[in-house]
């Protein structure tokens, strides 16, 4: 067996004409969800906010001090509302070593059980952050004067999509009948 490459020789024309079979495909944006928009944009705000803040300060040599306050509370919503889009794909931290080891029908309880503790753990954050937001929710952010409140809604409104998507997932988990734990190939393609 010989392991030299065979190259077949072609013509720049031919090249060209390659490029003019292909049908250009428009883009697929089916597998985003409000909350990915939802943190897009906030990011989008907090990008400009950094860039502005250093701009004022490098360059004009006098910063904006509300910049960096603004930066710091947009990371607050991108952190907590894109978590919401890492509850959809399942892609949070998870441990699926033990799932490896165990039976079909003790590593379905178990899944299930995780999925239970996770729904009940966000509605429970739900009832602690709007707690917070009735005893803090009035005070004043520190240079531009805003209510608090409008970040510890955002960081409300990012784990009701947790909670809702982790219902989601669940019910998907239960229908399926197998959850990323059990069968993680599955989910990533690798799984034939």
């Amino acid at each position: 067996m010989s392991t030299v490459e065979v190259h077949k020789q072609i013509t720049a024309d031919e090249i060209a004409h390659t490029f003019e079979d292909e049908v250009p495909k428009g883009a697929d944006l089916s597998g985003y969800a409000p909350e990915d928009w939802l943190a897009l944009v906030i990011f989008w705000i907090m990008a400009l906010s950094v860039f502005l803040q250093f701009f004022t300060r490098y360059v004009l040599n006098d910063s904006y001090a509300w910049t960096e306050e603004i930066a710091t509370y947009c990371l607050i919503g991108v952190v907590f509302i894109g978590s919401a889009m890492c509850v959809r794909l399942s892609r949070h931290i998870q441990v699926d070593l033990l799932f490896r080891y165990l039976p079909h029908l003790p590593a379905r309880a178990l899944s299930t059980v995780i999925d239970l503790i996770r729904i009940a753990f966000f509605g429970y954050a739900i009832k602690l952050v709007w707690q917070f937001i009735q005893i803090i929710g009035d005070e004043r952010m520190t240079t531009i004067k805003f209510q608090k409140g409008f970040v510890y809604y955002a960081v409300l409104l990012g784990f009701v999509l947790m909670f809702a998507r982790s219902i989601q997932i669940a019910v998907e988990n239960w229908r399926r009948g197998y959850s990323i734990l059990e069968r993680p190939g599955a989910f990533d393609g690798t799984e034939g």
